[in-house]
């Protein structure tokens, strides 16, 4: 007779964390998703809601931990409190672009979030080493050459995705893509960027992998964990799916994204997992988000129109691509 695995219960301080942590991360995205459908309605451009959305999970978390540390409890205070005000402005101006330009406060939300990356950093340096160890901030004690390979493997799966898909249509377009000389100067402005807007895929990795994948994974396991989490970070995006990238075919886009989440989930949590680096996950998260860019020469997202056949694809190409890493030696055993 087979015995079931006894799940892992979470103690009252991760219970009360983990509480505070969907209230805020969850509670701002349904309020701003209400003023995104309203702005949406207006007519204005909601580009700034997304980037600002990205702020909430790592918000959540820090608050999380604040509200529940101990007063003797030591944290990097400098590095969270420049975080939260960051947070706190790029959302006072997505509110604000509700009611005024649209235009001019996505503009000043990115120097926002410019001025907030180049201070959190300061903050970071000038943070103790073992604050920083503790609260999954280190830069140094990992494989330094492991996490390059792992985001060096993320860029040929994304590359191997987009040849998949391009194989229908054929190959040409974008092989005229990667020849082209502005492509490959796009590549290196990118690269520059990353330090003048890290601020924004810390915050959704730091809730997301640092703080939600271990603790779904001790509870329902290294596998059943990191897909719930895709289930959990898929839907969070569903007023991006209605009001932003497709509002046209909003159904599609929350599907689409139910796919995405769970395959990029298996992958991120398997970099994150392979090499205890949260930068490795922060760093892809932005390669993925950013390639479009690449790509397209084109920094908007929005008014996307899916078909049935989209979903297909992404549900083949992502399996192929992504979901056999939930089968390797990070996702076997109990402990996260």
């Amino acid at each position: 007779m087979m015995r079931m695995k006894k799940m892992k219960q979470w103690t009252d301080d991760e219970k009360k964390q983990l509480k505070i942590f969907l209230v805020v991360n969850f509670g701002m995205t349904i309020i701003m998703g209400f003023l995104m459908g309203f702005s949406s309605r207006k007519g204005n451009d909601v580009t700034i809601f997304a980037s600002a959305q990205m702020m909430y999970p790592a918000a959540a978390v820090i608050l999380a931990r604040m509200l529940t540390a101990g007063k003797d409890k030591k944290m990097p205070k400098k590095f969270f409190v420049t975080y939260l005000i960051t947070a706190g402005l790029a959302l006072l101006l997505t509110i604000g672009s509700v009611f005024f330009s649209s235009e001019m406060c996505f503009w000043a939300e990115n120097y926002v979030l410019m001025l907030g990356s180049i201070l959190a950093w300061i903050m970071l340096l000038w943070e103790k080493k073992e604050v920083r160890d503790d609260f999954g901030l280190r830069f140094g004690g990992h494989n330094v050459k492991q996490s390059f390979l792992m985001m060096l493997l993320f860029l040929v799966l994304y590359i191997l995705r987009l040849v998949l898909a391009s194989i229908p249509d054929g190959l040409g377009e974008l092989k005229a893509v990667f020849i082209a000389p502005e492509t490959w100067i796009t590549v290196v402005v990118l690269v520059i960027n990353f330090y003048l807007s890290f601020i924004a895929f810390f915050g959704e990795e730091y809730g997301w992998r640092f703080f939600l994948q271990p603790m779904l994974q001790s509870r329902f396991g290294l596998k059943g964990g990191v897909i719930l989490l895709g289930v959990i970070w898929g839907l969070w995006h569903l007023p991006l799916n209605v009001f932003f990238y497709s509002p046209d075919t909003w159904i599609y886009s929350i599907l689409l994204h139910q796919i995405t989440c769970i395959s990029f989930s298996v992958f991120f949590g398997y970099a994150y997992g392979k090499t205890g680096n949260l930068w490795v996950p922060i760093v892809i998260h932005y390669i993925n988000n950013n390639m479009a860019v690449v790509l397209t020469q084109s920094a908007d997202l929005g008014n996307q129109v899916y078909r049935w056949q989209d979903i297909l694809m992404a549900l083949v190409i992502n399996g192929i691509v992504f979901m056999p890493f939930l089968f390797t030696k990070v996702y076997k055993g109990d402990k996260a």
